[in-house]
């Protein structure tokens, strides 16, 4: 295999990121198992995409403050990253849970699911930059 050949047409890459994908469907699927709807909205789908958000703020902040992106961090970030946490959260079905929502005439809940989905996942994902930022100032790694 050619060194200069780009990262996202390497087997190993790829392999990365289909194994951390499966690994994070599956526990996706486990999780909207245990949480049950709440007033018709998938609460399962809300926890995933909120806890992804935020984990995916953390572990990329971290990865980011640790070094450059070669060695295991590249690693990390593919598998945890785009694979785990590409599987784990859904916007797909979010999208199709709230059109959903719409179909059955449920305005204010699909409206609340909407906007919280988008809004609690974005302050999801800067208190997980701020975490890697904290953790990574206590450790003396900032760059």
């Amino acid at each position: 295999m050619s060194p200069h050949r780009p990262l996202h047409l390497r087997g190993t890459a790829i392999g990365l990121v289909v194994l951390g994908g499966a690994v994070g469907t599956l526990l996706r699927y486990l999780l909207s198992l245990v949480i049950p709807s709440w007033q018709g909205m998938p609460l399962g789908i809300f926890v995933v995409n909120v806890s992804g958000a935020f984990v995916l703020g953390w572990l990329l902040e971290a990865l980011s403050r640790s070094g450059p992106d070669e060695g295991r961090r590249r690693t990390a970030r593919l598998l945890v990253g785009t694979g785990v946490l590409g599987g784990y959260t859904t916007y797909s079905t979010f999208a199709v849970d709230t059109d959903g929502l719409l179909l059955t005439a449920q305005f204010g809940p699909s409206a609340l699911y909407g906007l919280a989905t988008v809004l609690v996942g974005a302050a999801a994902s800067v208190a997980g930059i701020a975490v890697g930022a904290a953790v990574a100032r206590r450790r003396g790694g900032a760059r």
